[in-house]
């Protein structure tokens, strides 16, 4: 009886579980289309190229899709449940609601065991084959957008500017086109008054058709001295003419897959903890040399002092102290403003030394903490998997409500308030505001509390979710006031 109980629970929740898993799945890819798809239309890129950056981005989002998928999927499957009344029946019959979850939490311990793994293992090699992808297709030399009034030179050799441009029809007026190949200046001038520009087939080549212009042409002489040269050139007007200017560089060329290797986003744990040692190793010598080099400097000691009778023993003044009313009192007023002007400029010297030292110690240290931040965010993202759960199950079987619809609200409100979270502590965790472990578990803990509070509710068989349990609150609250008001006003009079 209990095992064909959990292969039932099991099998009501695993299919929409991976129903809601790939519709998340579908969202992340599609918000990460919507974010590149400037740096992606107008590539002519391969339909394979595309597919394989789509795949390796999906690899990448499966540890945050997965929390999601989770939690709608235990809504969905406790929430028919409630619906339908199976969990009525089967706690009428002596079974806890804990006992009804277990084998869907041995489930998603492994899940989420399964989940850190593949953080860890899959999802940096994968970052760092879509990042590397998409920086290869970011940096391949786009279909032309020459802009009118500035200067285009993104073809090799040629550098050109319009005057107008039609987006419509495409048409461009005046147009002028400058040939650089030879690298001897501008010795070769085309102007037109109009033209259009389109790709070759191949999209090997720009073509240039235009109308009424002129093509100037600079001709060397080779065979006079230079002396006697006089430069001529070469004007030719046209009504009609075609230019065919071939391409190079636009195809897509593929980078070292370790070309983002220091990224904090492409390594694994073990990789994030050589790291954070040897950068905060770094950071504790570098600021020890700065301790150094500003106690060795003029600005913390000073070697001259206003009079030389002040101290009498040179080889030990570094250890004599001195009074330093009576040492200024004995100056002329002169003297007096001259080192008032002179300890001035020292402290700005010095507090100008302490914040550009700061500000460079401070950039390393959050440089560090990028690198801290991304370890636990490998295991916050594998417990996340755990503690949605212990929301979805028992809120689902409070609010006994199944299908797609009130659990996708539910579940987005959830993982909207976790996310922001997220971005709450992480954001104070790699400023130094917050211990890192602080700011990166803060979300997990606060859900985690949820989880608990809504498991003991459900298992209690609290209407937490039915609007009478509330009607009936305040309703209470309005008779205590109606009966606590002719107290006081009586109470007030007997004062009078």
């Amino acid at each position: 009886m209990i095992k064909k109980l959990d292969w039932l629970v099991f099998k009501s929740f695993i299919g929409p579980l991976i129903l809601t898993f790939f519709i998340v799945l579908f969202v992340f890819v599609l918000q990460f289309l919507w974010m590149y798809i400037d740096d992606l239309a107008g590539k002519g890129l391969e339909l394979s190229v595309l597919i394989e950056l789509i795949l390796n981005f999906a690899l990448v989002f499966v540890p945050n899709a997965l929390p999601l998928a989770i939690l709608l999927a235990a809504l969905m499957t406790f929430g028919n449940m409630g619906e339908n009344f199976e969990l009525t029946a089967i706690k009428s019959s002596g079974i806890s609601l804990q006992r009804i979850m277990r084998p869907l939490i041995i489930f998603i311990l492994l899940l989420s065991i399964g989940s850190f793994f593949f953080s860890n293992n899959v999802v940096p090699y994968a970052n760092r084959k879509a990042k590397t992808l998409m920086y290869d297709i970011q940096m391949k030399r786009p279909e032309l957008n020459i802009q009118a009034g500035t200067f285009y030179t993104g073809i090799d050799g040629f550098s050109i500017k319009i005057g107008k441009k039609d987006p419509e029809t495409n048409k461009l007026e005046k147009v002028l086109i400058y040939d650089h190949r030879d690298a001897e200046g501008n010795k070769s001038l085309v102007m037109a008054d109009s033209g259009y520009m389109n790709m070759t087939p191949d999209e090997a080549g720009l073509v240039f058709t235009l109308y009424n212009g002129h093509a100037y042409n600079d001709i060397e002489e080779k065979n006079r001295p230079a002396t006697m040269r006089k430069y001529p050139f070469r004007s030719d007007q046209f009504r009609e003419q075609t230019m065919i200017i071939e391409l190079s560089g636009f195809d897509l060329e593929r980078s070292d897959l370790n070309l983002f290797k220091s990224n904090q986003t492409m390594q694994n744990m073990a990789q994030l903890e050589y790291f954070v040692d040897s950068l905060s190793e770094k950071l504790d010598s570098r600021q020890e040399g700065y301790v150094r080099e500003y106690i060795t400097s003029k600005i913390y000691t000073r070697r001259n002092y206003p009079r030389s009778d002040a101290v009498k023993d040179k080889s030990n003044y570094e250890y004599m102290v001195f009074d330093a009313d009576s040492l200024y009192n004995s100056l002329e007023p002169i003297q007096q403003q001259m080192v008032i002007s002179h300890s001035l400029n020292q402290a700005r010297s010095g507090l100008q030394f302490l914040q550009e030292k700061s500000n460079i110690s401070y950039g390393e240290l959050k440089h560090v903490l990028k690198f801290k931040a991304e370890w636990h965010r490998k295991i916050t993202l594998a417990v996340a998997c755990l503690i949605f759960f212990f929301i979805g199950a028992p809120l689902g079987a409070i609010i006994r409500k199944g299908g797609l619809g009130t659990s996708a609200v539910i579940a987005v409100l959830f993982f909207v308030i976790w996310y922001v979270l997220s971005l709450v502590g992480e954001k104070v965790a790699k400023e130094g505001i917050a211990p890192v472990p602080l700011g990166m578990w803060e979300s997990t803990v606060i859900l985690m509390g949820v989880g608990i509070f809504l498991t003991y509710k459900a298992t209690a068989d609290a209407a937490i979710m039915n609007k009478e349990t509330y009607t009936h609150f305040f309703k209470n609250i309005g008779i205590k006031l109606r009966l606590v008001k002719p107290y006081s006003t009586d109470e007030e009079a007997d004062n009078q």
